[in-house]
This record gives structure tokens, C-alpha cells and sequence, in this order.
């Protein structure tokens, strides 16, 4: 799975003033990635406002990305939720060619036990066509995953290849890295704790920020695959504030407030979410200003 080493970003859904999707801002945000260094993408993640999408609009951004992208980089494609029937009869149904991967959060809301968690990851990975990356983000589905949990899948489940870790928690990191089997995945899924996870031995990023900075968050991660600690510590402090202010007023609110200032898209998300305040966009503005 060295494909999915590296720096990967979860695509946004950019929206026109009318908050239908753009598909052009779309495809621009394709080729800005593809262009500047970054080694897979990430098709209706939790970033891609997938709850607010019809099953008519994510095809549609399916198609679009597969499009833009034209072969050039791997593509995972994010399929998860809290009705385990319902998640195996949609990875039943993935176009299996076009992706390497699955993305599947850890069932949200319903609040399961680590035992319900690790049933619902075996079906899916038994049904899916294709490789299962899990996904652990606590803040967003009400329950960790434990790392005995991701321990025991990844040793009794083949189909499992690896997790996007987003715990923010370190140590729980560190008994990923420790106990993980040879080749299983462990990636940062918070950009501020990416090239600390990398640096203790993970494998990589799928990133938020990344998409904005793709060859500056692009090289950071792989100086750290790479040991080059001095570089990638300086890009990580680089990019500290905006690791923080993109995250300021939820995901992707932040992402999408600047992205429309590097003119890709505008700020538009879909309700609950509300579009950036003027003050954020103020201070993205700043944090721009800054880097230039």
C-alpha cells in the first residue's frame, strides 16, 4: 500500500453562490493538487459535506474528480456511517477500478461498543471489493476506537489495511505504531499531528490544509518520511497558525474560506454549517499575506 504513503487531501465540495455544486472550482481544486505534489485524493469525505449531498450530487462529484484527475494519482473514496447493512451494500457497489482504497469512519451517534465497532468494520471489509482504511475521529462520532480495537482488526481482518488516526491523541499513536502488524497504515488525520506521527514512524497525511498548500505540506511530510527533521520542522511551524485557523470555526469551513481566497471556489457551505466569519477570513487573509 505504498501508494497511499505520503501526503493525501480530503477534497472539499466547492459550491457556487447558489450552493449547488461547482464544477469547475472543482476540477481546478483537482489539478491544483495533482500539480503540486500530492500523492493521492480523497473523493466525499467528511470534508466533502457528504451528509448535505444527494446520491445525484455525489456522483456527480465522483465523475467530476475521476475526470480532473485523469489517471495521474491513486484515489480513495470515502464510504461510512452508522447503518453497517446499508454501508456494505454501498462498498458492494463501488466502482472497484477507480479507487485503491475505502474510507470508513467509525460508526457516529448510535455510540457503540468496541466489540460493536469491530463487527461493523468486519463486515464491511469482508464485502468490500476493495481495501478498507478505517477511520477514528473521535471529536466528530461521539466514541474513540480504541487502539486494541484497530490492533485486532488489522491482525484478524486482511481486507484491512490501515487506519487514518485522528484521536489527536499521541500516546494512542505511539501503541498504534508499536503494535501494528508489518505494513498496516497508520495516518495522521489531523494536520497538526501529521508530521509528529510521521517522525515516530506512521506513514503519512490525509490532510485538510493540504489542499491549499500542497507543495508546501507535500514536501514537509515526506522530509519527515524521509528523516530530513530540520526541514520538516520548519515547515510544520510554517504552517502552524493556519493548521489552527482553518479548523477555527469547523471543518470545512475554514478550508473553504481559503481556498476562495486563493481563487479556487467561493467560501459557501451548506447548512448547519455557516459560511466563515468576516473575522476568519480576516485572518486567513493575514496568515496569506505572511506566507507570501
Amino acid at each position: 500500500m505504498k501508494k497511499l504513503q505520503g501526503t493525501g487531501v480530503a477534497l472539499t465540495t466547492p459550491f457556487k453562490q447558489d450552493k449547488s455544486v461547482d464544477v469547475q472550482a472543482l476540477e481546478q481544486l483537482v489539478h491544483f493538487q495533482v500539480e503540486n505534489g500530492i500523492d493521492y485524493l480523497v473523493v466525499l469525505g467528511t470534508t466533502a459535506e457528504t451528509p448535505t449531498l444527494s446520491t445525484e450530487e455525489k456522483q456527480l462529484v465522483k465523475q467530476t474528480v475521476k475526470r480532473a484527475n485523469n489517471g495521474r494519482i491513486p484515489m480513495v473514496l470515502g464510504v461510512g456511517g452508522n447503518d453497517t447493512k446499508a454501508i456494505v451494500e454501498q462498498v458492494q457497489a463501488v466502482e472497484k477500478d477507480d479507487y485503491q482504497a475505502i474510507l470508513s469512519v467509525s460508526p457516529y451517534y448510535n455510540k457503540p461498543s468496541q466489540e460493536g465497532i469491530y463487527q461493523h468494520y468486519k463486515a464491511i471489509a469482508q464485502a468490500s471489493p476493495l481495501p478498507i482504511l478505517l477511520y477514528n475521529v473521535p471529536s466528530r462520532t461521539g466514541i474513540n476506537m480504541d487502539y486494541h480495537t484497530t490492533l485486532r482488526l488489522a491482525k484478524e481482518v486482511p481486507n484491512i489495511i490501515g487506519i487514518k488516526e485522528a484521536s489527536g491523541n499521541i500516546v494512542q499513536i505511539m501503541h498504534l505504531l508499536q503494535g501494528r502488524p508489518k505494513d498496516f497504515l497508520i495516518i495522521s488525520g489531523d494536520d497538526a499531528t501529521a508530521l509528529p506521527t510521521v517522525l515516530l514512524g506512521g506513514d503519512g497525511v490525509i490532510s485538510v490544509l493540504g489542499q491549499a498548500f500542497p507543495k508546501q505540506c507535500s514536501q514537509m511530510i515526506h522530509h519527515g518520511l524521509e528523516a530530513k527533521n530540520n526541514e520538516a520542522n520548519a515547515s510544520q511551524y510554517h504552517l502552524l497558525e493556519a493548521m489552527d485557523l482553518i479548523f477555527k470555526e469547523g471543518n470545512p469551513v475554514g478550508i473553504k474560506a481559503l481556498l476562495s481566497l486563493l481563487g479556487i471556489g467561493t467560501p459557501q457551505v451548506r447548512l448547519p454549517l455557516c459560511t466563515a466569519s468576516e473575522q476568519l477570513q480576516k485572518q486567513l487573509k493575514e496568515f496569506l499575506q505572511k506566507m507570501k
